[in-house]
């Protein structure tokens, strides 16, 4: 069972969309994020003076369902980051629309440290599949002593725990995801199958909603391409990116299928991408067990939850 965290915000010049800082009880971190407009400002925090990680995050023109990133390190984050604002032909880097910044309440975060810090988060970035890196290659540093890179370990931890708070999610856990997908369908800790079928395409897709998400499963089949005439919606670039990635593929018998169990932020976004055209996921997604609609199935947990309630009381 997990536990509750308590994470502070706090909006420094008091508005949402300026610079943020983010703390979490019993954590030695700090985080510090905002747009590049308030670079100015940012660079002035005592912060960026310290030894730590960054992150600089914006808009992959390749990808419009996907950030991309670059993950640095420094001791003197605020000199980096200004080095980062020049031009790219003058060794800046165009890309980035805002930043966060990790580093240490007790600034006992070392260089050692942090270019270990670096190492690991490019490599579970990569392994997430959520962004495009912007970093060459990594080198894999672990001179770090065997009780230091526990702790490390455990930073990263918050790192991964915070970020999707100030809205970068492209560290989140995939082995937490594929964990609960290999469940048996009800079992503890295991998510509900769901299924979707077309029937006169022969087609059938299952899911399931995991983390927030609404996972389709490897193996699901989909309409072989966005229907003709069908009205424009944003998840036909999806269905584009998603053919374009290599995660639907044609199989031998001339269906199409995922190669991989593949995210989406919701069951409309799931189903619109099976169908090949705008499609209400809270309609057509059925859950296994109930045969309810997902729409259905949810609306029955909420009204259980509320007959238990009522039957303490």
């Amino acid at each position: 069972m997990s536990h509750g965290r308590g994470i502070r915000l706090f909006l420094v010049d008091g508005t949402p969309n300026g610079l943020l800082t983010a703390e979490i009880m019993n954590w030695t971190g700090h985080a510090l994020t905002g747009p590049r407009t308030k670079l100015t400002e940012l660079v002035q925090r005592p912060e960026c003076g310290r030894t730590g990680v960054y992150f600089l995050v914006g808009p992959d023109p390749d990808n419009a369902m996907r950030p991309l990133v670059y993950i640095g390190e420094s001791d003197d984050v605020a000199k980096r980051l200004k080095q980062h604002n020049r031009p790219e032909p003058q060794g800046g880097k165009d890309f980035w629309e805002r930043v966060c910044l990790i580093t240490s309440k007790d600034q006992n975060l070392t260089k050692a440290h942090v270019k270990y810090l670096e190492s690991q988060l490019i490599a579970i970035a990569k392994q997430s599949g959520r962004c495009g890196l912007v970093n060459g290659t990594a080198h894999d540093y672990t001179v770090l002593p065997e009780s230091d890179q526990a702790d490390m370990a455990f930073f990263i931890e918050q790192v991964r725990i915070i970020l999707p708070v100030l809205g970068f999610d492209f560290l989140r856990d995939r082995q937490k995801i594929a964990a609960q997908i290999q469940g048996e369908p009800g079992s503890e800790g295991a998510a509900p199958n769901f299924y979707m079928e077309l029937p006169k395409y022969g087609i059938r897709a299952t899911a399931r909603e995991v983390d927030g998400e609404f996972v389709v499963l490897e193996g699901s089949q989909t309409r072989d391409k966005w229907v003709s005439g069908s009205s424009y919606t944003s998840y036909r670039p999806l269905y584009d990116q998603l053919t374009a990635d290599g995660v639907l593929v044609p199989d031998a018998s001339g269906a199409v299928r995922f190669t991989q169990d593949q995210s989406f932020s919701s069951p409309s976004a799931a189903a619109a991408v099976v169908s090949g055209r705008s499609a209400n996921g809270r309609i057509v997604w059925i859950e296994e067990s109930s045969r309810k609609s997902y729409g259905d199935w949810q609306s029955s947990l909420v009204e259980a939850q509320s007959a238990n309630e009522e039957l303490k009381d």
